[in-house]
């Protein structure tokens, strides 16, 4: 399917089944970005929404604390409690997520553009450059959809945020406990995070003639910094 027979809804699927396909459609319909980024927003908003609606709010806030460095968590424990609330975690985290997601793609984009400009030969806009990270994050809605999942097939209502992400590399390797060194980098590094970049290295390919592994390089580069010098610091 291509031409005029070709939409957005066609692109949301073949991202997924056929990739190529649809980055090539992509390019030339940068208007479509919305579609899959406020989808993404809002089922994501939605899998928070119903955790915090869900889960045993006062062991969460307890679970909260006990995260909370040691020196600092008496202190801190009555402002805490004071604070969190079903409807005050529903509202930041919404806000957070629309307001990151917007920035990082923006930043990404950015990127992006410098970086096609010094190491390949193609005439990319940054519109497109922003829609091609729109979309290469699309696959990150299947993380939203497994919170839901984990959540209907908990034994109890007393589920920690990390245990929501069955796909992160803390969950599936680590196994690190609040507080200690590795569990926030183990729950920043998702399966998922790899297929996301692996569809930015074919944009950049298809889209610049670059090879596709100078493509992977450009897209895998700045999550091999961010988490390597993370790591390092750990």
């Amino acid at each position: 399917m291509s031409g005029n027979n070709y939409s957005v809804f066609n692109a949301m699927v073949d991202i997924i089944a056929s990739p190529a396909r649809a980055l090539d459609e992509i390019r030339d319909h940068t208007a479509w970005l919305w579609w899959p980024l406020i989808l993404v927003m809002l089922v994501t908003s939605a899998a928070f929404a119903y955790y915090y609606s869900w889960v045993d709010f006062d062991w969460l806030v307890e679970e909260t604390i006990r995260g909370l460095p040691a020196e600092s968590r008496a202190e801190a424990a009555p402002g805490v409690r004071s604070f969190m609330s079903p409807t005050s975690s529903i509202a930041i985290t919404v806000a957070s997520i629309v307001f990151m997601t917007l920035v990082i793609n923006a930043i990404v984009a950015v990127y992006l553009h410098l970086a096609a400009k010094m190491a390949t030969s193609g005439e990319v806009r940054y519109g497109q450059w922003f829609s091609l990270s729109v979309w290469s994050g699309f696959p990150g809605i299947l993380t939203a959809i497994a919170m839901f999942v984990v959540i209907f097939l908990a034994d109890s209502n007393q589920l920690g945020q990390a245990e929501l992400s069955p796909l992160s590399f803390n969950q599936l390797f680590l196994h690190a406990e609040p507080g200690d060194a590795w569990f926030n980098w183990g729950n920043s590094v998702h399966l998922v995070t790899f297929w996301s970049i692996a569809l930015m290295a074919l944009g950049i390919a298809r889209w610049t003639a670059a090879s596709f592994i100078k493509g992977l390089v450009i897209a895998a580069l700045p999550w091999v910094l961010i988490f390597g010098i993370w790591a390092a610091l750990i």
